[in-house]
């Protein structure tokens, strides 16, 4: 198994955490899961993964409240995150956007599409490091 790719998926479903843990194990991702905003937190800081998935409504803490408190731990700062939910209110969506999230991705989904975008963000801040390290 490619475990260069490291994913933490946040929700409270487990049939969401289910089917996206098996897809994307068999396109080669370690994956890491969580059901609510606080234990997303302490997975991220454990196993740093190269993206974050997370649903927004959760119990104990929301997905926007704890992308916030993510873009504040160093190591996470510029982890890509992004958002799988199914709220579909504007100001939410704003809302989300601001937290500090890269991507925002309106359920149902079919996996393709979510898999070519989880790729891009990843790659996406590879280069960024990249071009950080060489200045």
């Amino acid at each position: 198994m490619n475990t260069s790719k490291k994913i933490l998926i946040v929700d409270d479903e487990p049939d969401i955490l289910e089917f996206l843990s098996y897809n994307f194990h068999k396109k080669g991702f370690h994956v890491a899961t969580a059901i609510n905003g606080l234990e997303g937190i302490k997975k991220a800081e454990s196993e740093l993964p190269q993206l974050i998935i997370s649903d927004i409504l959760m119990p104990e803490l929301d997905g926007i409240e704890m992308c916030k408190a993510i873009r504040e731990i160093p190591q996470l700062k510029l982890t890509p995150f992004l958002f799988l939910t199914a709220v579909n209110d504007d100001y939410k969506v704003l809302y989300a956007m601001l937290s500090g999230a890269d991507q925002y991705v309106s359920k149902p989904i079919k996996f393709e599409y979510l898999l070519v975008m989880v790729n891009q963000l990843i790659e996406d801040k590879k280069c960024l490091v990249n071009n950080i390290s060489m200045q």
